[in-house]
């Protein structure tokens, strides 16, 4: 087993705990299609229609290098939804009203809450939100449309000597970095939720779970898009219609490949 595969086993025993059987709900983030940001609505390889589900999304927001506000808006382009604006923003967030959903003991799902599906299996609120950052992984401010938001933290290990230590101050640079983020709910970093590393193309992982910081740490996935995810299960805020508020987000960004 080389250093790395060592410390992440080491790490993940000693700060976060692994959960099986996760079965995760669809996500909201961004990517680029044909030179163009789009907002892609889906789970893994799943591609659903976002422009069936256009009005659901209630914010976008772009950004300058420095995370002052600049003009973003969202356009219908055939099967997709993509971001315009005078200018290309350096970021983007986005916040999607998903409504709520009742699940019967048949496994199926009802656009309704437990007053009108008593005997569900569970009822509950889901809500997405996605901040993308275009080029290298970098500091991300705490954005207040964001209930639930990943924050990539400095401080991951880094390899010094061959070794790895715990005082990294560097974002990573390519796939295999220790990555550490936070998960923060309303602002504040919370504990318990679950955080998968690769939300496109591993999305029925393992997650590892946040500590009572709010943080966990891994090797980035791939040089090139990276979707990482995290959920968080809430309050309800119409305890007469659902058990909890499901929270989904998605932290994208991409790491740059050799030049050709």
């Amino acid at each position: 087993m080389n250093k790395l595969c060592q410390f992440v086993t080491a790490s993940v025993a000693a700060a976060s705990m692994f959960v099986g059987g996760q079965a995760y709900s669809h996500g909201m983030w961004f990517t680029e299609r044909s030179s163009q940001l789009a907002v892609i609505y889906g789970v893994g390889a799943d591609d659903l229609d976002t422009v069936k589900r256009f009005d659901k999304i209630t914010s976008v927001t772009g950004y300058d290098s420095d995370w002052n506000e600049v003009d973003a808006q969202l356009i219908k382009a055939g099967p997709m939804v993509l971001v315009g604006g005078d200018d290309y923003p350096d970021a983007v967030s986005a916040v999607m009203n998903n409504g709520i959903w009742a699940k019967t003991k048949d496994g199926k799902w009802h656009a309704k809450g437990r007053d009108e599906v008593p005997d569900a299996v569970t009822a509950l609120k889901t809500m997405k939100y996605a901040v993308h950052i275009r080029g290298m992984l970098r500091d991300v401010p705490v954005i207040n449309s964001q209930t639930l938001q990943i924050v990539p933290v400095k401080g991951a290990p880094a390899l010094k000597n061959g070794e790895y230590n715990l005082h990294g101050d560097k974002m990573p640079a390519q796939a295999g970095d220790l990555v550490k983020v936070a998960v923060l709910y309303k602002g504040n970093p919370v504990e318990g939720a679950r955080v998968i590393r690769d939300f496109v193309t591993m999305p029925d992982q393992q997650p590892w779970v946040t500590g009572k910081d709010g943080t966990v740490y891994f090797p980035v996935r791939n040089q090139g898009l990276n979707v990482i995810g995290a959920s968080y299960d809430g309050p309800a805020d119409e305890p007469n219609r659902i058990d909890k508020v499901e929270h989904f987000a998605t932290l994208s960004f991409v790491l740059k490949h050799l030049p050709e």
